[in-house]
């Protein structure tokens, strides 16, 4: 990132160049009291950045693994304390930090930036005090993203091994995992008490998932486990004398059984005994204080005040207008049939999958990285301001596989040490659909996630809490609108892949209808999947994945189609109110170039970027 965004530039200029608008004709000493002004602004702006920078500390300070996950050393030997005790105690932490910034600083003396920090630090404590009170509410554990599958998955890909001090570390963490797992029982047993269940069908596959860590050397006959695979990879890629390499791999066999499979044998003695009770209502509604709890997720999730009704409704008629642009494709592929016929079609027929082999994976990566790498070529017409750090493509572990996420990006180290990552799930190369694949790539890498999460990572001048600050509506919201932004440039190659990006829009425009009605319309399971399979392409084990991810995350789902209507109805007012003056590369820039934002922050942006280009 050499060039500077002008648009950034300019926005952040504009107190300043108001105030000099104003200087041209003003007594002298009024220049001199304006120049102290300006001066008391900036002393001001640097003494709040500075305070940022120290609470940014202190809370890392608390977080070891996002000390890693950042590429930060210093705490590598250890783990988060998640216990409740510690959750409440963050969250005092951070209601006491809001009162002292409203206390220590006046918003209407800062600078623009200095404006949004401020704006952007209130707005995250307001949430955290609204979602706060639903803390136990929210899963434990889930078969989407729960610690027993996140833990393997940090080690493997976020702790590195450059010497013998961190596979040191490395063995400590596994050490501290018997406490760290312990701290998480813990919760799932009280949440359990509470009447907070998962649903039926979850269990099982929480078991399956724990088994599989445990499942192989140190703890049974049979190939090396994931952990020890990894580890003992690792160990060995360094190159030690012999006696030191044994030693070390001997190490991790005793943290291996005596921390983790303990550990996780727990887990699954608690699965299994918290799923001989449990029924098979889906929805939070039967939670207490459930559409409560909900309401408050779609605020987190969306940045908006929607109810659940009003977003049914959004969902509806998108899917409605989506249908009807497909049918457009349809008709120049002279398809005889109809939609549901179509669906069939891309559901069955061999052209729009892969050998279901490892040459088949291996392909699907290779054509998935040729679509991020010509998207490159394509930055420049589109973005003043680029990431430096770089992407890469890389298959979902085996390991993890079966209850991981089909697709999804894991952000660049600080450091620059680990590329950014969009990772694909190639568990059945079939469930990955040719048609899909560029839209995908879209999505999860250029001109999406990547574009977006690693600029804000970069960004200069702002704190450090914005740059990692992860708002849903915004980060989805541009993914998913990234994915109509080389539909404009020409670049899906086919009917078909045209037709994969409509698929992937109706996808996240059902999700506002099924995550809605299972959650306060109280819809069975077979009710969302039915409605997918009557309305979208996707295939129905796709299908049956994903209703249950939102089963187990409430909300989460909704947030995609939000923001990217946000983000396309600026657009649309922008190039409506500048005309022949609009430029698509300063629209973007204005998007990205403050980080991560909820979309009333955005809509304030855009309008007051509309406001300074037009005079």
């Amino acid at each position: 990132m050499n060039t500077i965004s002008k648009t950034l530039v300019t926005l952040m200029a504009l107190p300043v160049l108001a105030m000099a608008a104003c200087q041209k004709d003003a007594p002298t000493n009024a220049e001199n009291g304006r120049e102290i002004s300006q001066q008391h602004i900036r002393q001001e702006t640097q003494n709040l950045n500075a305070w940022f920078k120290d609470r940014y500390a202190e809370n890392l300070a608390r977080e070891p693994q996002t000390q890693t996950r950042l590429g930060i050393a210093g705490a590598s030997d250890k783990l988060d304390d998640v216990s409740q005790a510690a959750l409440d105690e963050g969250f005092a932490l951070g209601q006491q930090h809001i009162a002292e910034m409203r206390d220590l600083f006046d918003m209407n003396k800062l600078d623009k930036q200095g404006k949004i920090s401020f704006r952007l630090f209130a707005y995250n404590a307001e949430s955290d005090s609204l979602n706060h009170p639903f803390s136990g509410h929210e899963y434990v554990f889930d078969h989407m993203s729960g610690p027993h599958s996140g833990f393997p998955a940090f080690m493997v890909n976020f702790h590195n091994v450059k010497t013998a001090d961190d596979a040191r570390d490395y063995i400590a963490r596994l050490l501290a995992a018997e406490r760290y797992f312990g701290q998480f029982q813990a919760r799932a047993e009280a949440q359990y008490n509470k009447d907070i269940r998962l649903p039926k069908f979850v269990y099982a596959k929480l078991v399956a998932a724990s088994r599989n860590v445990i499942t192989g050397a140190p703890f049974s006959e049979g190939s090396d486990s994931p952990l020890y695979a990894d580890i003992k990879g690792k160990i060995e890629a360094l190159g030690l004398d012999e006696t030191q390499e044994q030693a070390l791999i001997t190490d991790a066999i005793h943290a291996l059984q005596t921390s983790i499979e303990p550990a996780y044998s727990r887990l699954i003695v608690m699965f299994e005994a918290q799923e001989m009770s449990a029924n098979t209502d889906d929805g939070v509604w039967k939670l207490p204080d459930g559409q409560a709890f909900y309401q408050a997720r779609l605020k987190s999730y969306t940045t908006t005040n929607l109810t659940a009704d009003e977003i049914h409704n959004i969902g509806l008629e998108e899917v409605a207008r989506i249908q009807d642009e497909m049918r457009k494709i349809m008709q120049t592929l002279d398809f005889k049939g109809n939609l549901q016929d179509f669906y069939a079609f891309l559901r069955t027929d061999p052209q729009f999958t892969l050998a279901n082999t490892d040459q088949g994976r291996a392909q699907y990566i290779s054509e998935a990285t040729a679509i991020i790498d010509h998207m490159k070529s394509q930055l420049d017409g589109l973005f003043i301001i680029k990431p430096k750090a770089d992407m890469i493509v890389k298959r979902v572990e085996p390991f993890r596989q079966a209850s991981a996420f089909g697709a999804f990006y894991e952000r660049p180290s600080l450091d620059g040490t680990r590329p950014g990552t969009y990772f694909i799930n190639l568990r059945d190369v079939r469930e990955q659909p040719t048609y899909l694949m560029q839209a995908l790539a879209y999505h999860e890498g250029l001109p999406g996630h990547h574009m977006q999460i690693a600029i804000g990572q970069e960004l200069v001048g702002i704190p450090a809490f914005r740059k990692q600050g992860l708002h849903t509506a915004y980060v989805e919201g541009w993914a998913l609108y990234a994915e109509t932004v080389p539909a404009e440039l020409g670049l899906y190659t086919d009917p078909y892949s045209d037709f994969g990006r409509l698929s992937m829009e109706i996808f996240r425009a059902a999700r506002l209808v099924v995550d809605t009605g299972l959650h306060t319309k109280k819809w069975t399971r077979e009710q969302a999947v039915q409605y997918m399979l009557d309305n979208i392409a996707n295939t129905e084990g796709d299908i049956r994945a994903e209703i249950d991810r939102y089963i187990v995350w409430p909300g989460q789902a909704t947030a995609y189609k939000i923001g990217m209507l946000k983000i396309q109805e600026l657009k649309k007012t922008a190039q409506a109110e500048l005309g022949d003056d609009f430029d698509i590369r300063e629209f973007h820039d204005v998007i990205l170039a403050n980080g991560s934002v909820p979309l009333s922050v955005l809509e304030d942006l855009v309008t007051e970027y509309i406001a300074h280009q037009k005079g």
